[in-house]
């Protein structure tokens, strides 16, 4: 079915990263370091759980160095290290990069050939090296107040964040220097922190719920949606506890997605994680598109045949028209809520939708498991699910 493009994203300095994307296969990480003779260079791989290191070799006086390694299916990271210089890399499964770089100050003094992701990285890196050098030039500038400098610091901050957002994460939120981009750090301080900053929730559930279409079931993507869901908790709790109420978190609710709240076509306030334990099709329409009808048939046929063995339709409409949206719901079993942000919503930015229609499968675990670009036939994964 046509789909009409409706949204493009324009999009703690992590380790270096390398991603291998593929079955068995090796990747290669090879260059020069200069000036680093007698020098140990490691290869270390950045897991969620820790660093451990993979390969090493002592330097020569050319400096040269290859390192080779197991292809994965997901990304997964890595990084090259001579005591606490860093390089950043990245890998598009087995393809080989070149390194070129001179110690001692090789995390800022190097190039790098052989894949996108491996410059995007690079830039990102120099970014944030750049981001705390005015920072601690603006917190050294004695004639600036306390107060001053800290607002300074702040707007800097929030620059810095719109750039990256926009120009890097949520223009490819698939790729792997985006997942890169949500572990920066100014000093010791996340920059994109889900845990403090609602905003920045949806900024990791856009990568998160991207990785589950690029690398269904991947730890790292799953990983993302914990983060995500645990920030939405600590917002609940914080905005409890302004509103001068007890909350305990243990009864937070939790899900595998993020949740949506809006009014339905009888003005009730429906939650998509009250689904769980139903088999959930969530549905991002437009009721004025020309195949709308069409694919309402579709959807009243999967919903007649299912719902009484658990499928429930979660329909999110983003029509501008909320008299024409509720003539045309009104006949619809199924739930159908509407978001009066349309485009600009900033649930399609979570579930990182770019065109209409597209849709997700949930299962009964509230847990996201398939978008539209990874089903070839709805109903059978309708089936299993059920």
């Amino acid at each position: 079915m046509k789909k009409t493009n409706i949204w493009k994203a324009t999009a703690m300095m992590l380790s270096a990263m390398v991603i291998a994307s593929c079955n068995n296969n090796k990747f290669t990480v090879e260059g020069q370091i200069g000036n680093a003779k007698d020098s140990v260079l490691y290869f270390e791989n950045v897991g969620i759980e820790g660093i451990s290191v993979l390969d090493s070799v002592k330097l020569d006086e050319a400096g040269d160095f290859s390192f080779s390694e197991e292809a994965t299916a997901a990304p997964e990271f890595y990084r090259l290290r001579i005591a606490d210089q860093i390089i950043n890399v990245s890998i598009d499964s087995t393809e080989t990069v070149k390194i070129k770089g001179d110690y001692p100050d090789m995390a800022t003094n190097y190039t790098v050939s052989g894949s996108d992701n491996c410059e995007k990285i690079r830039e990102l890196a120099f970014k944030q090296i750049n981001l705390q050098n005015r920072a601690i030039a603006i917190q050294q500038d004695s004639s600036l107040t306390v107060e001053t400098a800290n607002d300074s610091i702040l707007k800097l901050l929030a620059d810095y964040k719109n750039d990256v957002k926009f120009n890097y994460i949520f223009k490819e939120p698939f790729k792997a220097y985006s997942y890169f981009a949500l572990f920066q750090t100014l000093g010791n301080w996340l920059i994109f922190n889900p845990r403090t900053d609602k905003d920045d929730i949806k900024v990791f559930a856009a990568v998160a719920t991207s990785w589950d279409t690029y690398y269904p079931h991947a730890e790292r993507g799953q990983n993302l949606h914990n983060i995500a869901i645990e920030g939405i908790k600590n917002q609940r709790i914080i905005a409890a506890k302004n509103a001068n109420l007890e909350v305990d978190a243990d009864k937070v609710k939790e899900a595998g997605v993020l949740d949506i709240t809006l009014l339905d076509n009888k003005g009730q306030a429906r939650h998509l994680t009250d689904l769980k334990g139903q088999v959930v099709l969530l549905d991002f329409h437009v009721f004025a598109l020309d195949d709308s009808p069409a694919r309402i048939l579709m959807l009243r046929e999967l919903y007649n045949k299912y719902h009484a063995q658990g499928l429930e339709v979660f329909q999110v409409s983003l029509d501008s028209d909320e008299h024409f949206w509720k003539q045309q719901t009104a006949a619809l079993p199924w739930i159908n809520v509407r978001d009066g942000d349309g485009v600009n919503s900033e649930r399609l930015m979570m579930y990182n939708i770019q065109a209409v229609p597209d849709y997700f499968l949930i299962d009964r675990g509230n847990n996201l498991v398939k978008r539209a670009a990874q089903i070839k036939d709805l109903e059978a994964e309708i089936k299993k699910l059920l």
